[in-house]
């Protein structure tokens, strides 16, 4: 192994990946960025994933092979990261492709913009949209989200960033730590403590990677990337953010359905003080809940004195919520913002 140090590590763990990381492995050797090296952390393969990493890495110096135990994903991203040697860190997962020019362009992003610390980019949905039309629908809000004042502002929606679209740089890291193990999804954890600290995020607007939507990918099949994780790990985010900007302003919160209710349960766990309820249904509007509260949108405060929290999930009505509090003089990111 060369002790010059590349300019990007590409870290990539892989448990059971026979059938994809040939493809994503020929993605990387096909990159026009040519200093990299890939660091393949195989987490426990029973199959013939490290024969196949074993191959490359004689035929391109620069694909290391890491065999473990398997130790689960967080350790093997740890392991990966930590063992890597490049001045810029970016990400890929065994089932997804980069598009040429990926790496190319983010390193000449973060190059040409300072105080960026992490570039991730756009996303080809690389699954069947009929059939997963949630999240065809997510990856189309993913590319709808590019600069850095629409990732913090769209943070508590869900997670921003499609994880191995990701490059950041090493000292990020460094100062802000890593991959943290627990029952949330890692990588929202991870951009949400690194955004709070105020690490500095954008994206690429073009498409460069497809990012592979399979009916075996953690996301559909562990509890840690369920709903509820993604509700739970952002609400202490809020906290904090609310901490900063709320100002002593009254906290009311855009719906109230029972979703909303067992979700903003989270909040009051983590010390969010709720005013009140707001929502168009008449037959809500005027009774309490728990105490709070259910007013109609006119009725609502001015942003002078109140703060918004939108739990209406549905997306058209996640934007006409957006839409109606833009009207009210209510700014995004400042008065109010959308959790769900």
């Amino acid at each position: 192994m060369s002790s010059r140090r590349p300019r990007v590590s590409i870290v990539l763990p892989v448990r059971n990946g026979a059938g994809t990381v040939d493809r994503a492995i020929r993605s990387v050797v096909g990159q026009t960025w040519i200093d990299w090296e890939l660091v393949v952390v195989d987490d426990g393969s029973t199959d013939g994933t490290v024969g196949m990493v074993h191959g490359w890495s004689k035929m391109d110096p620069r694909v290391r092979l890491i065999a473990a135990s398997a130790t689960g994903l967080v350790a093997a991203l740890i392991r990966g990261v930590s063992e890597s040697r490049g001045e810029l860190v970016a990400r890929m997962d065994s089932d997804d492709e980069m598009k040429p020019e990926r790496l190319a362009q983010q390193v000449a992003y973060l190059a040409t913009h300072e105080t960026v610390e992490l570039v991730s980019c756009g996303v080809e949905f690389g699954g069947d949209r009929e059939a997963h039309a949630g999240y065809a629908a997510h990856v189309d809000w993913l590319n709808s989200v590019v600069t850095s004042v629409q990732i913090m502002c769209a943070r508590f929606v869900e997670s921003p960033l499609a994880h191995p679209s990701v490059m950041w740089r090493r000292e990020v890291w460094a100062e802000h730590g890593g991959y943290r193990d627990g029952e949330f999804p890692e990588d929202y954890e991870l951009w949400l403590r690194w955004l709070d600290a105020g690490v500095r995020m954008a994206k690429v607007p073009e498409v460069l990677m497809n990012w592979q939507d399979s009916d075996g990918r953690l996301s559909r099949t562990d509890p840690r990337y369920s709903p509820e994780a993604f509700y739970r790990i952002k609400a202490p985010y809020i906290f904090r953010e609310l901490e900063r900007s709320a100002e002593g302003r009254q906290i009311w919160i855009a719906g109230s359905g029972r979703p909303t209710r067992k979700r903003v349960a989270w909040l009051e766990a983590a010390g969010v003080g709720l005013t009140g309820y707001v929502d168009l249904d008449p037959k809500k509007i005027g009774q309490r809940i728990q105490d709070k509260p259910v007013r109609s949108p006119d009725d609502l405060p001015p942003p002078e004195q109140a703060v918004v929290l939108s739990y209406v999930g549905s997306r058209g009505a996640r934007k006409a919520v957006q839409e109606d509090l833009h009207r009210r003089g209510f700014k995004e990111g400042t008065d109010f913002w959308l959790c769900a």
